[in-house]
């Protein structure tokens, strides 16, 4: 059966979620966040990830992204995160959240004691300017939907702030 969360065209923009397991929110400290960040800057720079438009709240994030080798910049930013977020739980004597990673981590993971993220990233193409500005403002306003803010550009951990013409924490590629 095929899904129709598939790559289709490598150099096309996707809409993509991560989503943490059983949605434990773990972003909720800037460390956390500076990890994520950190790692899309590295993608950017080194493995050819096109970011257009970010969201990452407590338990999961949304991205408009495009690069030649999607699927697997994705794989890698999450299994590099993963690894980061673990580190910094430990650091911080979080055991009740590694304590969850380890209890929700699927049983073919042998690699690890712990699952940070949900298996997949779902991407959805998007095929029509209608449809990208529909996704972006659809990750924008998340934290707003949320309660966690009045405005989208209020949400840091978000390029809300770009399109509102203030300076985000992460660089964006131009969509044109």
């Amino acid at each position: 059966m095929k899904s129709r969360y598939t790559i289709r065209e490598p150099d096309g923009p996707y809409f993509v979620t991560c989503t943490v397991v059983n949605w434990i929110p773990i972003f909720t400290r800037k460390p956390y966040f500076d990890i994520l960040i950190d790692s899309f800057k590295f993608c950017r720079q080194h493995k050819g990830l096109k970011l257009y438009a970010y969201v990452i709240l407590d338990n999961h994030l949304h991205l408009v992204v495009a690069g030649d080798k999607l699927a697997d910049i994705i794989r890698d930013f999450k299994s590099y995160t993963a690894k980061r977020l673990i580190n910094q739980l430990e650091q911080d004597q979080k055991t009740w959240i590694l304590n969850q990673f380890q209890y929700y981590k699927k049983h073919a993971k042998t690699r690890s004691d712990y699952q940070v993220w949900q298996e997949g990233f779902h991407p959805q193409q998007i095929v029509s300017e209608e449809m990208l500005q529909q996704k972006i403002d659809y990750l924008h306003h998340n934290p707003v939907r949320a309660g966690l803010v009045a405005r989208p550009e209020d949400w840091v951990y978000s390029s809300a702030r770009d399109y509102a013409g203030e300076k985000g924490f992460i660089e964006l590629d131009d969509l044109g």
